[in-house]
């Protein structure tokens, strides 16, 4: 008896039908082309104006054609600032800001988030209450106070006004608040066994903090790091009011000197403006990926 075997072949697929597009997407999607543009609007005339001699500008106006692009400006901007000097009082500010707001922020985050105490949440309340404060509300008091402080040996002048300590304190003092919220919230979702096992085999709280939670905060810590790095060198307020000696004030207040009494080279200015911002860039670059992985930690999570 003979079989007869019968191919039979897969049913073809029917093509899928593209999807209409949504009138409400073309509309987003110009909306972030055009915020997109608006953003970087200013950048770019920044970048054109730098690139270009005053003379040709004051002759042609700023909307026209150059005839020739340099990088006089750059050079004549780093040269006229006495650009390395303030970059060094900068970095005396930033640093020592940056290092004492994360060190003090993350031991008050791990205080309320991994030890039940009545004064927990009345705490996290208190340092998160001081970022809803306006800073200049309290410019007149913190300027007769830094006036009155002395602090012989500590500061040149004495005092905490007119000193890199000063910008550091109010920096730290403003900026702990956001951090050991942000902080608090990722130690939170940090499972409690891994403390509790560490406990048991006689861990000190120090320990704890130190070798088991903080290392496992590292990309909330990079991403803070990049954040504060950034308010804190860009900070021009504080700079302005507390700093009155020239020769100790940050890049940001040192582009002042770029500007004349009865003239001001906007193209020269324009130069300077983009050379300070290169250090924020560099910190962005180098800690871009740690930034990116600590905003989108939990996002995931129902």
């Amino acid at each position: 008896m003979s079989t007869s075997t019968i191919a039979t072949s897969a049913p073809l697929k029917e093509p899928k039908e593209r999807t209409p597009v949504r009138p409400a997407r073309v509309l987003l999607h110009v909306f972030l082309v055009v915020t997109s543009l608006a953003w970087l609007a200013p950048l770019l005339w920044a970048v054109y104006a730098a690139l270009r001699p005053y003379a040709e500008t004051s002759e042609k106006g700023y909307v026209s054609w150059p005839s020739k692009l340099t990088l006089d400006n750059f050079k004549n901007a780093y040269e006229q600032s006495d650009m390395i000097h303030y970059f060094g009082n900068t970095l005396v500010i930033a640093v020592p800001a940056v290092l004492l707001t994360l060190f003090l922020s993350s031991c008050v985050a791990f205080y309320v988030s991994r030890f039940d105490f009545r004064i927990n949440l009345s705490l996290l309340l208190l340092f998160t209450a001081g970022n809803l404060l306006p800073q200049q509300v309290i410019i007149t008091p913190l300027y007769r106070m830094y006036l009155l402080v002395d602090l012989p040996g500590i500061t040149a002048s004495g005092k905490l006004y007119d000193s890199a300590l000063g910008l550091v304190l109010i920096h730290v003092a403003f900026q702990s608040g956001f951090c050991a919220f942000v902080l608090s919230n990722y130690m939170r979702s940090l499972p409690h066994e891994l403390t509790e096992a560490a406990l048991v085999d006689g861990a000190s709280v120090w320990r704890l903090y130190w070798q088991i939670v903080l290392p496992l905060c590292k990309p909330a810590m990079a991403a803070l790091a990049t954040l504060l790095s950034i308010w804190i060198y860009n900070d021009f307020f504080w700079a302005l009011v507390l700093i009155s000696t020239g020769e100790n004030m940050p890049i940001t207040s040192a582009l002042n000197n770029l500007s004349g009494q009865y003239f001001t080279d906007s193209n020269l200015v324009a130069a300077g403006a983009l050379l300070t911002a290169i250090p924020t860039l560099i910190v962005y670059f180098v800690l871009q990926r740690q930034f990116v992985s600590g905003l989108t930690l939990g996002a995931n999570k129902g």
